[in-house]
């Protein structure tokens, strides 16, 4: 039952950045904010692409995840909470920097349903991952299935917060 909720909820985050992806300009999608960082641009590359990899790892926990490696007791109450600590600003994994690049609008909309079509490929399998096999995360450490859902949930808000922080700037 906590699966569905969570695909549930990861579904409807989906349907918010496409709500919010139709709001923004054209012209201001890839344009670099005056205050520096990301572009609307690259937050929806960045999101979309590392949810369909932490989708794929949360699959890979049933098949190729070590058993019973801990789980950091702070990352458990990130996931608890649903969010980040409030002043925490990450960078991106270096492994994953040279993945975030400048899209169209409607590259980041086939993104999002490329994400939406992994989650119902792998739900099965996501589902049936047992709690003690886990894939290692670039800077959380080993998480499993639901966990790695969870997580999903939680970097997405996280992202929203940056881009009403761009639109805000704006």
């Amino acid at each position: 039952m906590q699966h569905n909720k969570v695909f549930d909820e990861l579904k409807e985050i989906t349907q918010t950045y496409n709500r919010f992806l139709e709001k923004i300009p054209v012209a201001a999608f890839q344009q670099t904010p005056a205050f520096g960082g990301w572009s609307y641009s690259e937050v929806y590359s960045h999101i979309f692409d590392s949810s369909i990899l932490s989708i794929q790892a949360a699959a890979s926990c049933k098949t190729n995840g070590e058993l019973n490696k801990p789980t950091s007791f702070a990352v458990k109450l990130v996931l608890f909470f649903g969010s980040f600590p409030p002043a925490a600003r990450y960078k991106v994994p270096k492994r994953l920097e040279s993945r975030v690049h400048k899209i169209s609008p409607e590259e980041a909309s086939v993104l999002m349903h490329s994400f939406l079509v992994q989650l119902e490929k792998f739900a099965p399998v996501i589902q049936n991952a047992g709690s003690n096999l886990k894939v290692k995360h670039p800077r959380l450490g080993f998480l499993n299935a639901t966990q790695w859902m969870r997580f999903t949930v939680v970097h997405l808000k996280h992202h929203m917060k940056q881009l009403r922080r761009i639109e805000k700037r704006s």
